[in-house]
């Protein structure tokens, strides 16, 4: 002991591993079985499945949550610091908040006493000069777009090269695939590997599990995960040797299925779909139009095709009732899960902020008006009331009261669906006499950082004992030990369901899912279980391969992607630049008015699409501002905008002033149609246009501006 430098003592004091656990090399007591090597000290699991990335091999670490793959990840880091001259480690987050609990939590205590450890995210003008923070510091924490932006940026501030990289440690691997940015980036990384390319960084990727793809048989999953192996260029690893102790730090909690009845009764719901056949009855659907059942996410896509159809048509009738036909449908998903008042607030909402342009506008705004007495009566008859709220309510109470300590995290879908829930939590005497104290935690568009740690120390030390969570706490977050955990209204993959499990990892702890006999939801939970088995089965049959075999396997796949994806270039290519964009219209989404040309948007940042024509501005008016929770460098929000052809008031976007100077219409294109040679239609995302979108110059607009003025 007398031997460890300085900082290594408060390395150890900062990982909270008591200091005896030097005196032996090793502890063969699975209770405390722990390794020390050098500095840092790993449980025997941990350290089994780092051994290969500690010989400089590319690893998929597969533990499961709460078992410590980011404390895993700081050992190899730290050993890989030690032993490379001038190396750089690079860590990637796939969300945001992210960011600064690895920084915060696990790298710059853990390194920061010996080397230069740093985050850069979103909302940090550092990102804009990502090369020079990089040659300055030995560990950058950061989102995957923003290496992303950096390895494919012109600029020589902010450009990096993988080569500048030694050790590139990504977590929550198993989003490596198809278009996502971890994918993007390991595509570039394949590029040069098939160039010959030897200066490339060792990859280190962490996963509670690789998933199956949703294959239900063990060939397609053992497929998929080679499939992921390819994507990363990484064996993976599992404990083999130290599974007793693995299971008793993270142990798993009893699972029981809360199930309740189908619904007797369901007057509002009953009375929701009346009117959604009165308005299929108005719109006059096309012969060919096949409804799918109300209620359902099949209706919804339906009803987006059949709004899609309406614009390609010029058939307003059409566009606004399934707009509305939408609307009534979430009614009916919230009526489901939550209570009728919700649904029916959701309804009000919605025509709150819609406006009367012709009949058809008046004949759906009407039939709301006319029949919300009878729905606001129906939604608070007591008789009726949500079955499986009942339940959840049952299952909470089972768990909670005054003289024990619990702590509890319901996961639900959606940010609306988590506010409602603590809403009820709040008014329902019955919880409130167990001892619940509920709060929210969501994702960085609901939440800032700030809240969000606050809301998780307070859960800590008990001033709140119940989590009403969206996904954003199944996967990553530094959520204390709890004892319950239940998910409410979800349809998720095996992954998700893995993750939401292992956070009930105290002793005793019990995994509940509330749902409806035969519902989607139960049949979903039996799935992802038998899908969870066959991972397992996959990744061992995978670890049966000779190396050879392995490496094969991995080639071709390689090699198949990358044909893939120069295929899809070539496609996107072609479809991005199939019309010139002067000669596309952007049609408002509502009124169908022209209002700009494709020519008159630029890309921003890699982020914004914008409006750079002045005389854009004569199209729109201003709403009220747009409050976002956290603030950025570069950039400002300012006030909404809607569109202003007469009672139309589409909602289009809202104004950003850019680097104090240019205010720049930021706007949504699933808002517009677009008016092309060929005809009309519509698309989700700006990355499905038809034309080409130019990069935005902050020069060029610059010297445009003193021009006109």
């Amino acid at each position: 002991m007398s031997q460890m430098r300085h900082w290594d003592l408060a390395l150890l004091s900062i990982l909270h591993k008591p200091q005896s656990h030097f005196k032996k090399k090793k502890i063969d007591v699975f209770r405390d079985r722990r390794v020390a090597m050098s500095d840092l000290v790993l449980y025997g699991y941990q350290e089994e499945v780092v051994q290969r990335a500690l010989q400089g091999e590319n690893i998929i670490v597969w533990l499961p949550t709460g078992a410590g793959k980011t404390r895993a990840a700081v050992f190899v880091a730290h050993k890989h610091l030690e032993r490379t001259p001038g190396a750089k480690v690079v860590v990637l987050v796939n969300t945001v908040h992210l960011v600064d609990q690895h920084y915060s939590k696990e790298f710059h205590p853990a390194l920061g006493h010996h080397y230069a450890v740093t985050a850069v995210s979103s909302d940090s003008d550092r990102k804009d000069f990502l090369g020079l923070v990089l040659r300055d510091k030995d560990v950058l924490v950061c989102t995957a777009q923003i290496l992303l932006n950096a390895l494919t940026s012109n600029e020589e501030a902010k450009h990096v090269e993988l080569s500048d990289i030694t050790l590139l440690v990504v977590d929550e691997c198993h989003h490596t695939h198809k278009e996502t940015v971890y994918n993007k980036i390991m595509r570039l990384y394949l590029e040069k590997k098939m160039r010959g390319d030897k200066r490339l960084p060792q990859v280190l990727g962490l996963t509670a599990s690789p998933g199956s793809g949703g294959a239900k048989s063990l060939d397609k999953a053992v497929q998929y995960v080679l499939q992921i192996c390819a994507n990363l260029d990484c064996a993976i690893v599992c404990t083999k040797n130290c599974t007793e102790e693995l299971n008793m730090k993270v142990p798993k909690p009893v699972k029981r299925f809360d199930i309740v009845e189908e619904r007797q009764e369901d007057p509002f719901g009953d009375h929701v779909q009346w009117m959604m056949r009165q308005i299929h009855c108005f719109m006059q659907p096309p012969e060919d139009f096949i409804p799918r059942e109300f209620g359902t996410q099949d209706y919804e896509s339906n009803i987006v095709a059949l709004q899609k159809r309406g614009v390609e048509e010029c058939n307003r009738r059409l566009i606004r009732c399934a707009i509305h036909l939408r609307e009534y449908n979430d009614a009916l998903l919230i009526n489901d899960t939550l209570l009728m008042e919700d649904a029916l607030c959701s309804l009000k909402d919605f025509y709150r902020e819609t406006t009367i342009i012709d009949d058809t506008d008046r004949f759906l705004v009407n039939l709301f008006q006319d029949n919300q007495a009878k729905l606001t009566t129906l939604a608070r008859d007591l008789r009726f009331t949500n079955p499986k709220m009942e339940q959840l309510e049952s299952t909470l109470r089972r768990h909670f009261s005054p003289s024990v300590e619990s702590r509890g995290i319901v996961f639900s879908k959606t940010r609306k669906s988590t506010s409602c829930l603590h809403q009820w939590v709040l008014a329902n005497d019955s919880l409130r006499s167990a001892g619940i104290k509920s709060a929210i935690i969501t994702g960085s568009a609901g939440m800032t950082q700030q809240d969000r740690d606050k809301t998780i120390r307070n859960f800590r030390l008990g001033s709140v004992n119940l989590l009403i969570a969206t996904s954003v706490a199944e996967e990553g977050l530094d959520i204390p030990q709890c004892n319950l955990v239940v998910r409410y209204g979800l349809l998720t993959n095996e992954i998700a369901q893995q993750q939401a499990n292992r956070r009930a990892r105290a002793q005793d702890s019990h995994y509940s899912l509330v749902a409806e006999r035969g519902s989607r939801e139960e049949r979903r939970e039996h799935l992802n279980t038998y899908l969870a088995g066959l991972t397992a089965k996959a990744v061992d049959k995978i670890h049966q391969m000779s190396p050879r075999e392995f490496r094969a396997n991995i080639d071709e796949l390689q090699a198949r992607a990358m044909l893939c994806n120069r295929m899809a270039e070539i496609q996107m290519m072609e479809k991005n630049g199939r019309y010139l964009s002067a000669n596309v219209q952007l049609l408002c989404g509502n009124c169908l008015t022209a209002v700009a040309q494709g020519s008159d948007i630029q890309l921003l940042d890699n982020m914004h699409y914008v409006n750079v024509n002045p005389q854009f501005r004569r199209h729109y008016k201003k709403g009220s501002p747009v409050l976002l929770k956290k603030t950025f460098e570069d950039w400002e929000p300012g006030c909404r905008i809607k569109c202003n052809n007469g009672n139309c008031n589409k909602q289009w976007g809202y104004e950003i002033k850019f680097r104090k100077v240019a205010l720049l219409p930021n706007v949504a294109i699933k808002d517009f149609a677009l008016q092309t040679p060929s005809g009309r239609t519509t698309v989700k995302k700006w990355k499905d246009v038809p034309f080409t979108v130019e990069h935005f110059s902050f020069s060029e607009y610059c010297h445009q501006h003193l021009l006109d003025s």
